[in-house]
């Protein structure tokens, strides 16, 4: 389901006990948007949990408004006993994190379906 945020597409799957979020920003400038961590936060709240996965992957570039309002997001979740796990990072984006020292703040997964499980796949060797 596509959910209209003013300036942000939202893109929301239900799953057990977890909400998908993809996020789109809905024009060029998103430090212009309204603020994304209560936008996320409506759509927890209206869906009676505090685990998310915010799908990254239409995330251009990592602003530093945005990385902020990620934060902030986390935090949130995080006094409700929560879980934010996000996904599909680009390299420039993991960059950025790095950069900031955030990598580690936020548990970051290759996909949707690892960040719901919680641990990426291991590669399958031949013995």
């Amino acid at each position: 389901m596509v959910v209209i945020s003013p300036g942000w597409d939202l893109d929301v799957e239900r799953g057990p006990d977890w909400l998908i979020v993809g996020i789109r920003c809905g024009h060029d400038k998103e430090w212009d948007n309204p603020p994304l961590a209560e936008s996320v936060w409506h759509l927890l709240d209206q869906s009676f949990t505090h685990r998310v996965v915010l799908d990254l992957s239409q995330v251009a570039m990592l602003h530093t408004w945005l990385i902020g309002q990620l934060v902030q997001l986390q935090k949130r979740i995080g006094t409700h006993e929560g879980v934010m796990r996000v996904c599909g990072l680009t390299d420039r984006n993991r960059d950025i994190l790095r950069c900031c020292r955030l990598d580690g703040f936020f548990p970051n997964f290759h996909d949707r379906g690892e960040a719901v499980r919680g641990h990426a796949e291991t590669p399958k060797h031949p013995r």
